[in-house]
């Protein structure tokens, strides 16, 4: 009540009693037992009190403002005062920077259109939170990484890798639409929207539309690189048994990288579809989107104010439905084949290692016995250099005595070679 009337200088800080009597006082005040004058004296005092107490921080800060000792101006500490106050209020006056997202809208009728718009303005507009928003914000990509289809009352939030969307009931905000994602699903989207390409009949409404689109052109991008794929991966196989080389071996370490990729993201976007599917709530809530009809909270009945309205969302229930099933098994037969290929290319690396590991103990077989080899001959070169050395030993003098040495030491070196042979052969090392 007193600080409305405060300077913008003085520093705001709540009075506290320390007194334990003016406690007592004011529950003995609260009891009907006490009269309306003590009680709107001791108020009076109460008052007088705390407006002392006012007028002696007014007056101590008044005096540290003008005597500017630190050498501040009135105008800077009433710039100050002002930012603390404000930092009081809503999140904008935080000096937190509202973010301001780039999009372009596609409406019902075909409509493109780019536009920046705020968080703010956005979650009134869609009637979102923004825990929602937080699903398909690009700044937060690697957060929400994960493909989800959130469906909210007005909206449905859509984070299939790189594309990001919310779609309303007359329209549909496309985030990143620069990227692969974004410009995939605008081509599929527009020619759906365009009424030359409808072929008589019942048509979805326009947030499935979004949602098929979306997902046709997710799954259509999947099978596209499964297609790229397969032959490249079908071609190593044939050619690896036979042929190890380095750049053989790259290219097919690059294709499992890929192969694993796609597996991922075709089994996270099969396990999305798998959990709407079996959540009645999420496909009824599409249903009645536009309409007038709410769920119940205990079994998620529908209940429609137009008999008619019921009948036509439990019959689009069905369609959605399918619609999931029919994607559903597009995608789970791309993660199929990705899984198969990836399982071939593990078992040719495996095959790869055996062959590898064949080869290099063929080496190290070689080279033992080449060691063995080297040993007895080392025998008899130290033969040959005993024999070597300047001292007389009168073997030099018989003329025999050359070629019975020489023969001996070839002799000898065969027989010790033969017999550590047969030893590393019993011990089964050859």
């Amino acid at each position: 009540m007193y600080a409305t009337s405060f300077s913008p200088h003085i520093l705001h800080s709540p009075v506290k009693l320390h007194s334990e009597s003016s406690v007592t006082g004011y529950s003995r005040l609260k009891s009907p037992a006490c009269p309306i004058s003590w009680r709107y004296d001791y108020v009076c005092s109460v008052t007088a009190k705390v407006s002392r107490g006012v007028k002696c921080l007014i007056k101590s800060t008044e005096e540290s403002v003008n005597d500017g000792g630190d050498g501040v101006d009135q105008e800077e500490v009433a710039k100050s005062s002002v930012r603390i106050v404000s930092s009081s209020g809503d999140s904008p006056t935080l000096g937190i920077r509202e973010p301001i997202y780039e999009v372009v809208e596609v409406q019902s009728d075909g409509i493109v259109s780019t536009r920046k718009i705020n968080r703010r303005h956005l979650l009134k507009s869609s009637g979102l939170r923004p825990r929602d928003v937080r699903s398909v914000d690009p700044s937060l990509w690697l957060t929400n990484s994960m493909p989800s289809l959130l469906v909210r009352e007005h909206a449905i939030l859509l984070n299939l890798g790189t594309l990001r969307a919310i779609a309303m009931q007359e329209r549909v905000l496309i985030f990143n639409y620069n990227r692969k994602g974004g410009k995939a699903f605008i081509d599929a989207l527009l020619p759906r929207l365009n009424p030359k390409n409808m072929i008589g009949g019942h048509s979805l409404p326009f947030e499935l539309e979004v949602v098929e689109a979306a997902l046709n052109s997710r799954i259509q991008r999947l099978e596209q690189r499964l297609m790229d794929l397969e032959p490249r991966v079908e071609a190593l196989l044939e050619v690896l048994p036979t042929r190890l080389t380095a750049s053989v071996l790259e290219e097919l370490r690059i294709s499992k990288q890929k192969l694993v990729e796609l597996a991922s993201k075709a089994g996270a976007l099969k396990q999305m579809l798998l959990d709407i599917l079996e959540d009645p709530h999420e496909i009824r809530q599409i249903s009645i989107m536009g309409r007038n009809c709410t769920l119940k909270k205990d079994n998620y009945d529908m209940e429609c104010s137009v008999p008619l309205e019921k009948q036509n969302a439990e019959e689009e229930e069905e369609e959605i439905e399918m619609l999931f099933e029919n994607y559903l098994q597009r995608c789970e037969s791309c993660h199929g084949q990705a899984e198969r290929l990836l399982d071939s290319a593990r078992e040719m690396e495996d095959s790869i290692a055996v062959n590898l590991s064949s080869r290099r103990l063929e080496v190290s077989r070689l080279e033992l016995l080449l060691q063995v080899g080297t040993f007895c001959v080392g025998v008899g070169a130290l033969i040959a250099g005993i024999f070597g050395m300047n001292l007389k030993s009168y073997l030099e003098e018989q003329a025999y005595a050359f070629w019975l040495t020489t023969g001996g030491i070839i002799v000898g070196a065969v027989v010790a070679f033969f017999l550590m042979y047969t030893y590393l052969k019993a011990r089964k090392i050859f």
